[in-house]
């Protein structure tokens, strides 16, 4: 299995935490940015929207963070990381939603500006969107150590890694309680990696 990452995305990063967790092996491709290769035709034939993660495994390849999650935790992960039952699975799919909406466009592109790794954008707005999705995290882990069925799945690891690295794009987790005592148990999970 092979993963093609950049070192700043944390949509890779989600991957290579279940990859991780799930003690599967894979080779890690780093594409360099910089050098425009994740635009290479070679690259887009791989994701056709030129960005990262892509996986592949064997002839199948999968590119976008939430469709890796799902194939990972359906082929190796039984029914821990996504349950296939109607209710469980929706659960989990509601976070997979504000992981790809309000911590991306939020917490993401925020920490972009502040990091220098996105030059266009309004960081206020980016920083609206980020404060309402950690509003919606908190409420949710005021109660609960696990954002759904609860225990660990996906929605944590699609939710926790733009979340952790929040106070780069200026936003102070201490205002977040209960999501800052989540990202620690999320890093305390057998298996949890850095990023690269």
């Amino acid at each position: 299995m092979k993963l093609y990452i950049t070192p700043t995305s944390g949509n890779a990063w989600k991957v290579r935490l279940l990859l991780s967790m799930l003690k599967v092996p894979f080779e890690t491709v780093v594409v360099d940015t910089d050098k425009k290769e994740h635009k290479s035709p070679d690259f887009l034939k791989l994701n056709p929207r030129g960005q990262v993660p892509v996986l592949v495994d064997g002839d199948r390849v999968l590119w976008d963070s939430t469709a890796c999650l799902v194939y990972l935790a359906r082929k190796f992960g039984g029914e821990q990381w996504l349950p296939t039952d109607a209710a469980g699975m929706a659960e989990v799919q509601q976070w997979l939603a504000l992981s790809n909406n309000e911590l991306h466009y939020g917490l993401q592109w925020a920490r972009g500006v502040k990091i220098g790794i996105r030059s266009i954008g309004d960081y206020d707005e980016y920083a609206t969107y980020g404060r309402n999705g950690l509003a919606v995290l908190e409420g949710r882990l005021k109660a609960n150590d696990w954002l759904a069925c609860g225990r660990p799945t996906i929605a944590d690891l699609a939710c926790y890694c733009y979340t952790s690295v929040a106070p780069e794009g200026g936003f102070d987790l201490a205002a977040y309680p209960a999501v800052a005592a989540w990202v620690k148990r999320v890093e305390a999970l057998p298996g949890w990696i850095k990023r690269v």
